[in-house]
């Protein structure tokens, strides 16, 4: 596939003048991206300068749908006053057994070598997409850590425990991606995953699930280079900038003649741009150790399962994956095939929570087509939503009003324009159903022809020069005359049998 993908690819080359300082934070036009959709090289470009290969791995941390923390009976709550969810054992206060350390399955994890497929467009176009894969090296259970509150004011850290001994899962992708927008995907692809199974509810922005970005650049041919680890990032949008931020700095680091720290970096999502936090030059010793009160966690399939064993006791591998529901891709496929919709609208049903459940019941109680209920989904109610940050959940119009809307529509008793009115109204919340409405404005379609008739005639004598202009074989200027008899009807009137009479009455 030679198309290039938009924002990321295999090879970056400079595009931007050298500056005495760093690059600033990271503005698009400053940024030029060379790249084709399989994430390969291209050919060296004009200005002569050895291309660049991004490399991107992502550690992801899932907070575990629970109740209660891992090994503590503390519950889990978001936004609860600091340190008003922590047992003894969390604190790890004398005479409580403590452990004070972190317990995590590091060496022994619950899963290895998998994989992840996720899509993206190309050239910022949804009708054109590529699916890639990223391998997975493994995933494991640890516990989350106490959160630092840094008070610059008062200059003083204050630390708060509700988190401490949360579970958590990590995700370890090996670096098989080089640019932020390929990781920001590969993330939205996870965290719908892992909503669809209710492992996690992964809302990122009450921290359920956070990444940490591992980047590095190098010249094609030669070993990686060092690498920085961008911490705790908790937006996909912010994934996305902090990924490019930081290989466009690495590049212009290295171009004059710097060198890049093997170092932590965060994310300043005011400046757009990584900071720094500590270095990772010295060997860190973390020290691991069997966990001496934990016996091992052993994981059956139906054929290693032994039969003395009490089946509700164990966990069966195979006995869940036949329970597990539809996975996104295979959700995606399924609304492709079921309503014959495009590929790319089957994402976005995806990508916004509840949105499909919102599609599907509309076309249940709707006459209108898949086809056409879609674009007003995707085109007129997601706008909406957008326009004033609202979710599918709270949208002031059900999918019931949005069907009985569509319905007076399909039965041709208002006008494309007149529901859009509706559609506005409905927005307000008033409660009014869309026929109250229609009647209340007087939005009804005019069904009397010879009212029609008289309208059109009196556009038609209005506009001489677009008369002459069609009878001399320039049908696109009737388009005008529809919208000019729409506009005298305020909408009422059917665009079609508006054309065939305008039409009828040019011929004579």
């Amino acid at each position: 596939m030679a198309a290039a993908a938009r924002g990321c690819g295999g090879v970056w080359r400079r595009a931007w003048q050298r500056g005495a300082g760093g690059p600033a934070p990271a503005p698009r036009g400053q940024r030029a991206v060379a790249c084709n959709a399989r994430g390969g090289a291209v050919p060296e470009g004009k200005s002569g300068l050895a291309p660049w290969v991004p490399v991107v791995g992502l550690e992801i941390h899932a907070q575990i749908s629970s109740n209660s923390k891992l090994f503590s009976g503390s519950q889990v709550q978001f936004a609860a006053p600091p340190n008003s969810l922590v047992s003894f054992f969390d604190a790890s206060l004398p005479g409580t057994l403590p452990a004070g350390y972190q317990i995590t399955q590091q060496r022994v994890p619950i899963a290895v070598n998998g994989s992840l497929s996720y899509s993206l467009c190309i050239d910022n176009k949804m009708s054109q997409m590529v699916t890639k894969t990223v391998r997975i090296k493994q995933i494991q259970l640890e516990q989350d850590s106490g959160k630092s509150l840094h008070d610059d004011t008062r200059s003083q850290t204050l630390v708060d425990l509700n988190r401490a001994g949360v579970g958590l899962m990590e995700v370890v992708m090996e670096p098989d991606m080089c640019c932020g927008e390929e990781a920001a995907a590969a993330v939205r692809e996870l965290q719908l995953i892992l909503q669809t199974l209710g492992s996690s509810q992964a809302v990122m922005a009450e921290g359920q699930l956070r990444v940490d970005a591992n980047v590095s650049v190098h010249h094609p041919g030669e070993p990686y280079g060092v690498r920085t680890e961008v911490k705790n990032i908790n937006s996909i949008r912010f994934l996305a900038k902090a990924v490019d931020y930081e290989i466009q700095r690495q590049i212009e680091e290295l171009e004059n003649g710097g060198t890049i720290l093997n170092e932590t970096r965060a994310f300043d999502s005011k400046l757009g741009c990584t900071v720094p936090m500590r270095d990772k030059e010295g060997k860190q010793d973390y020290r691991f150790m069997p966990e001496p009160n934990l016996p091992p966690l052993i994981l059956y399939d139906a054929k290693s399962l032994p039969a003395n064993l009490n089946h509700q006791q164990v966990v069966n591998i195979d006995w869940i994956h036949e329970r597990l529901p539809d996975l996104p891709s295979v959700k995606r496929a399924k609304l492709v095939e079921q309503y014959g919709i495009l590929p790319e609208h089957s994402f976005t049903l995806l990508n916004e929570d509840g949105l499909t459940e919102f599609f599907e019941n509309v076309v249940k109680q709707t006459q209108m087509k898949p086809k056409k209920v879609i674009g007003w989904i995707l085109k007129d109610l997601l706008s909406y939503l957008k326009q004033h940050s609202l979710t599918v959940k709270e949208s002031p119009v059900s999918s019931f009003l949005l069907a009985d809307l569509l319905n007076l529509l399909e039965k041709k008793e208002i006008s494309s324009t007149a529901a859009k009115q509706v559609l506005a109204e409905l927005w307000k919340g008033e409660e009014k159903t869309p026929l109250e409405i229609v009647k209340e404005k007087k939005l009804e379609l005019i069904q009397d022809q010879k009212e029609l008739e008289q309208i059109c005639q009196a556009v038609i004598d209005g506009q001489e020069n677009e008369v002459m202009a069609i009878k001399a074989g320039n049908r696109k200027v009737l388009n005008k005359l529809i919208g000019l008899v729409q506009r005298e009807t305020q909408g009422r009137s059917n665009p079609v049998l508006v054309k065939q009479l305008l039409e009828k009455k040019l011929s004579q």
